[in-house]
C-alpha cells in the first residue's frame, strides 16, 4: 500500500533471518512458482535418469570407463558434465529461492513455505501447488502436520502503531 514499505529480501544467511511475507505478498509469487516448480521437477527427474545410467555404467565396465578409448567413455563424459549442470541448475534456482524467504519443502508435491507473521509469531506460510491461494500455516517447530488455516484476513500487512492501514 503506499506509503508503506514491503519487507526486502535479505540473504537469509546465518546472520540475517529470512524476508517475512505477508499472505498478498505471498499470493502475488505464486504465478512465478506455479511456472517454476514443474521445471525443477523435470530437472530432478532427469537428475535421477542421469545417476541411474552412470551407476549402470559404472556396474558394468568398472574401472574401464575411464581409459580414453573406451567405447563408453565419452557417453561417461557428457552424463558428468549433465549431472554437474542439473545439479548447479537446481542449487542455484532453489537457493535463490531460499534467499528470498522461500522455502522448497518437497518438490515432487508442490510444497513450499513463505516465512510470515502470524499474530505476532514467526511462522511459515504454507502453501502447494493444488491450491488456489496461501490459505495455512504452521509454527516452525510442527511442520506440515502442525498446518492450520490462516486466521480470516490476515492477508495483508498488519495496522501499524496508531491502528490504521
Amino acid at each position: 500500500m503506499p506509503g508503506e514499505e514491503s519487507p526486502r529480501p535479505r540473504s537469509g544467511g546465518p546472520s540475517e533471518p529470512p524476508r517475512l511475507w505477508t499472505v498478498d505478498e505471498a499470493n502475488a509469487r505464486l504465478p512465478a512458482l506455479r511456472e517454476l516448480l514443474p521445471r525443477l521437477r523435470a530437472w530432478a527427474g532427469r537428475l535421477g535418469e542421469v545417476h541411474g545410467e552412470l551407476a549402470r555404467l559404472s556396474r558394468f565396465w568398472g574401472s574401464e570407463l575411464g581409459a580414453r578409448d573406451h567405447p563408453d567413455h565419452g557417453l561417461n563424459g557428457r552424463l558428468e558434465a549433465e549431472w554437474r549442470n542439473l545439479t548447479r541448475r537446481l542449487d542455484e534456482s532453489i537457493g535463490a529461492l531460499r534467499t528470498e524467504g522461500i522455502e522448497v519443502k518437497q518438490l515432487e508435491s508442490g510444497l513450499v513455505d513463505f516465512y510470515g507473521l502470524v499474530d505476532g509469531e514467526l511462522v511459515l506460510l504454507c502453501w502447494r501447488t493444488d491450491e488456489a491461494e496461501v490459505a495455512y500455516f504452521h509454527t516452525l517447530e510442527s511442520g506440515f502436520a502442525g498446518r492450520r488455516p490462516l486466521p480470516s484476513r490476515r492477508r495483508t500487512l498488519p495496522a501499524d502503531s496508531h491502528g490504521t492501514r
